[in-house]
């Protein structure tokens, strides 16, 4: 990597200046996964979520649910960031987010309706310093996950002071009021979500990163083929915003 302050990105491709060094990695193994539990602590301590604790690791039941993935993103080699992915349908229900927010979401599951919830978004505290692109190319995971499994609703439990990105990226709305957060001591979150369907091209125009080939989604998520990377996710051409 570069040493010191890495330029950003133009604000209209939002990420798209680091796109060709990013992998995307499932993370299976006992050592991937204790590395991004380390690294969750070190954000949510840096970030003031949590106190400290003697495990330096944060783990929880949702990431050995049947109906998650967890990602690592790595930049040059290095992993930067990561996502957990739950996909909720009437038969897998395991979430943080619907175990919260259960009397919105368990209503809409029993009509047959399909959800994409990321959660335990975390960012290496000095990386996110030097690449503030990096909640874009996370996220990314999030949009793509819906477009393979034909999401009705992309879901996102989010801290109160967060809930601006998600309106700007993703055209979010805010479904519910705040409520606590189990063992986040100092935030409450919100339910937010959008209309996949409706709103894909309006999305898709305004940050072309978020565009992929079924060929990207199917080595990411397809469980059959057990892939360990993703390199090099491929930038398909679009006009870019007018903003």
């Amino acid at each position: 990597m570069k040493s010191g302050a890495e330029p950003r990105a133009p604000q209209d491709m939002r990420g798209a200046g680091l796109f060709d060094r990013v992998d995307y990695r499932l993370i299976e193994t006992p050592e991937e996964r204790d590395a991004v539990y380390e690294m969750r602590y070190r954000a949510y301590l840096h970030g003031g979520l949590i106190s400290p604790s003697d495990s330096h690791r944060i783990v929880d039941v949702y990431d050995e649910s049947p109906n998650a993935w967890i990602f690592g993103i790595y930049l040059d080699g290095e992993l930067c960031s990561s996502l957990r992915l739950h996909v909720l349908t009437s038969e897998q229900r395991m979430s943080y987010t619907s175990e919260l927010f259960g009397d919105v979401l368990h209503p809409r599951l029993d009509r047959g309706e399909v959800f994409v919830d990321p959660a335990r978004f975390a960012a290496d505290p000095e990386k996110s310093q030097r690449f503030h692109e990096l909640p874009y190319l996370t996220l990314r995971l999030a949009y793509l996950a819906c477009d393979h499994f034909k999401a009705d609703l992309g879901l996102a439990m989010v801290r109160t002071d967060h809930q601006a990105f998600y309106r700007r990226v993703f055209l979010h709305e805010t479904l519910t009021e705040p409520r606590p957060f189990p063992g986040w001591h100092s935030r409450q979150v919100v339910l937010m979500a959008s209309d996949f369907a409706k709103l894909r091209e309006r999305v898709l125009t305004r940050f072309p990163i978020m565009r992929s080939s079924a060929f990207e989604r199917r080595m990411l998520f397809d469980r059959a083929s057990q892939r360990q990377a993703v390199s090099r996710p491929m930038l398909v051409s679009a006009p870019l915003s007018p903003a």
